[in-house]
């Protein structure tokens, strides 16, 4: 390994450690003192904690060692090394630092909470890491039932809640699922950012100017198809390029400048990466 490469593992792991910490923030300052619990196997151990009294932090470990098990032979080595690194770490902070409770409004606690805990996964996920086993099991189920990934996590999670609500009250369920609403949104922005990029498809008569636009002065490229339109019977030029989030914006306003009558979709895209844009998820 050379000196770039162990300085880029250095602080890849150093931010899995961070974010790991911040999750553990949010856990027992928010969550674990009004007893609401999270998605997936960190739910799960809350859920234990809350009934049977085990630690919760060696309850985080033991339920998932089996995934981490799993893992070890599904998955790539560095990936694993990270998302073991990480869950112990998360057990040992939770196990061994006693954060403050900052507040006792529900409210507050299930926002805050989630927040801080999405911020902690989204920099473990954004490094190359997993801070909970779910994402494994769901894997496996997904291949064996042939039913995607997220459907299966989203299952999984309401067995959890609706489980919650038997053991912790309704109340405490429901903020729960605020709680994993905040995380699950604050993890995506963590992941994906401001730059969180979008597909653009652009249909204008002033096609050329357009594309000369997008490719000299936002330094874009741009893939050009023959379209029909339905309606009007018209052979044209449709433009399509992909830019972020911020950049849509001034995308925009450069386009009506060109033809106000243009008309624009745009879609996000979970991942984008050659081609003349940046890689934005650190492996």
């Amino acid at each position: 390994m050379n000196k770039e490469n162990f300085s880029n593992s250095f602080v890849s792991f150093f931010l899995v450690a961070f974010g790991v910490l911040i999750e553990s923030f949010g856990i027992k300052s928010f969550l674990l003192p009004n007893e609401f619990i999270d998605g997936g196997v960190t739910g799960i151990s809350m859920l234990v904690h809350f009934i049977l009294h085990i630690d919760l932090g060696l309850a985080i470990v033991a339920l998932n060692i089996p995934f981490l098990i799993f893992g070890y032979f599904n998955i790539s080595k560095l990936f694993m090394i990270k998302s073991i690194f990480a869950i112990f770490l998360l057990g040992f902070f939770v196990f061994f630092i006693n954060f403050p409770s900052i507040t006792h409004d529900k409210l507050l606690s299930a926002v805050f909470g989630g927040f801080f805990l999405g911020a902690g996964v989204g920099l473990v996920v954004k490094n190359g890491g997993i801070s909970d086993g779910t994402e494994l099991m769901a894997v496996v189920i997904g291949k064996q039932l042939s039913i995607t990934v997220g459907n299966v996590i989203l299952f999984l999670n309401i067995l959890i809640f609706v489980s919650a609500s038997f053991f912790l009250g309704i109340d405490k369920a429901l903020y729960s699922i605020l709680a994993y609403f905040s995380a699950y949104k604050t993890m995506d922005f963590i992941i994906y950012g401001i730059e969180e990029y979008n597909n653009v498809i652009i249909i204008s008569n002033k096609s050329q100017e357009i594309k000369n636009m997008i490719i000299h002065e936002l330094k874009k490229g741009v893939t050009v198809y023959k379209t029909y339109g339905g309606y009007t019977g018209v052979e044209q030029e449709s433009l399509s390029c992909v830019v972020t989030r911020l950049e849509m914006i001034k995308l925009k306003k450069l386009i009506f400048d060109i033809d106000e009558g243009a008309f624009i979709i745009a879609h996000p895209i979970s991942a984008a990466t050659g081609g003349i844009i940046k890689k934005h998820i650190r492996s």
